[in-house]
């Protein structure tokens, strides 16, 4: 086994709105997430997350601490938090060595004896297969390449017998079910993909599939059509949802389009919440954040959601929306582009901090998450690094 340590890039505007409260190495592409794709790369769990300050304070279930960057001793792996491995692991040497994808250094492999400071030296070069992503909207470009091979994966495990009253469209091997609770009258379209549903996930009858489509652990999917998406665990959805990634923990719960969007973890979108994903135009969506245009080059691109925000009913949200951290939104006919961190409504004040905490600290028990000390503090840092930078 070799140890694992996540590098997290400078924090810009193209990783807004999840540079703000989360590690880019828990970031979902495909099934998994940036971290465990590096830990399958290194064959062992990953020990540290270098990254900035705000986040020292960042506790989740099974996150490594984030620290500032240190000196690692090998045997060990550092890999960026900005790249997506994919594929077997490659083979190390008894040398130091550049992990490098396309000519970019992506990672380092320290062998025993020797030590990394974070200088990239001009070491032997090791290709690694995978996506390197520049900012938050790749997690859709690295969806579209990863999602399909990663539920093929799931194919190869002994999954329960197709529920009864199921109408499935292509193989029916292609339906993987792992101890989730499928309802009469589901339809699986898999002739483009896999459909996985893990442990503990409830289908509501009437859900249509089109695959690739991950449903994570504990989550409920209540009605609709899901395409070509990932959902993480313990999130409630509902209604046409279209090459999207929920992290985690998120409710969608109602009717309304969500298409080429991601949606942090605790987000919860109101009764008939709906986002464009496609300008009149066809042409390339540029992101607006702050005062800052960040050019994305797709053509498909719906709304990034920060982690706790949350939509009034009837919310409309514009080609290439960003909801940043802890922002409510409410009482638009049509959102901006952009929405601060912490934004309420249209009143263009902040929401204050005890207000935000307290909303937390109803909503986490209800997917059984405790809002402790240590959650309380990194919600604090968060939102005073944010609100007073």
């Amino acid at each position: 086994m070799t140890d694992l340590y996540m590098l997290e890039p400078e924090l810009s505007p193209a990783w807004f709105p999840f540079g703000d409260c989360r590690p880019i190495s828990e970031l979902r592409t495909g099934v998994w997430l940036i971290r465990e794709r590096w830990e399958a790369v290194a064959g062992g769990e990953a020990q540290a997350i270098f990254g900035p300050a705000h986040l020292h304070s960042f506790v989740e279930d099974s996150v490594p601490p984030v620290k500032p960057l240190e000196t690692v001793s090998g045997p060990a792996i550092i890999g960026r938090s900005d790249f997506a491995p994919v594929g077997e692991a490659p083979e190390l040497t008894k040398h130091g060595s550049r992990l490098t994808n396309d000519g970019e250094t992506v990672g380092w492999w320290v062998p025993a004896g020797s030590a990394w400071d974070g200088q990239d030296v001009d070491l032997p070069e090791i290709e690694v297969e995978g996506v390197l992503l520049h900012g938050a909207y790749d997690l859709l470009t690295a969806m579209e390449h990863l999602l399909a091979p990663d539920t093929v994966d799931f194919t190869h495990e002994s999954g329960d017998e197709l529920p009864p009253g199921s109408m499935v469209v292509g193989d029916p091997s292609d339906v993987v079910v792992l101890g989730g609770f499928v309802e009469p009258g589901v339809t699986f379209d898999v002739r483009r993909g896999v459909v996985v549903i893990e442990q503990n996930a409830y289908v509501k009858g009437g859900t249509r599939f089109e695959g690739p489509v991950y449903v994570g652990p504990g989550s409920e999917i209540l009605g609709g059509s899901i395409h070509a998406t990932t959902i993480g665990p313990r999130c409630k959805v509902r209604g046409e949802v279209s090459d999207s990634a929920f992290l985690g923990y998120g409710n969608k719960g109602h009717d309304g389009f969500l298409g080429h969007s991601v949606i942090g973890r605790w987000v919860n979108l109101g009764a008939g919440t709906t986002t464009s994903n496609l300008k009149n135009t066809y042409g390339a969506i540029r992101l607006k954040v702050g005062d800052v245009d960040v050019d994305t080059s797709r053509q498909f691109l719906g709304t990034l959601f920060g982690d706790h925000a949350k939509t009034a009913i009837g919310t409309m949200l514009s080609t290439g929306a960003v909801v940043g951290t802890g922002a409510n939104v409410f009482d638009f006919p049509t959102a901006p582009k952009y929405v601060p961190p912490f934004a309420w409504g249209q009143t263009g004040t902040l929401m204050q901090k005890e207000g935000f905490l307290k909303i937390a600290s109803r909503v986490l028990p209800r997917r059984q998450v405790e809002m402790t000390d240590d959650v309380r503090t990194m919600l604090e840092t968060i939102y005073d690094r944010i609100v007073n930078e």
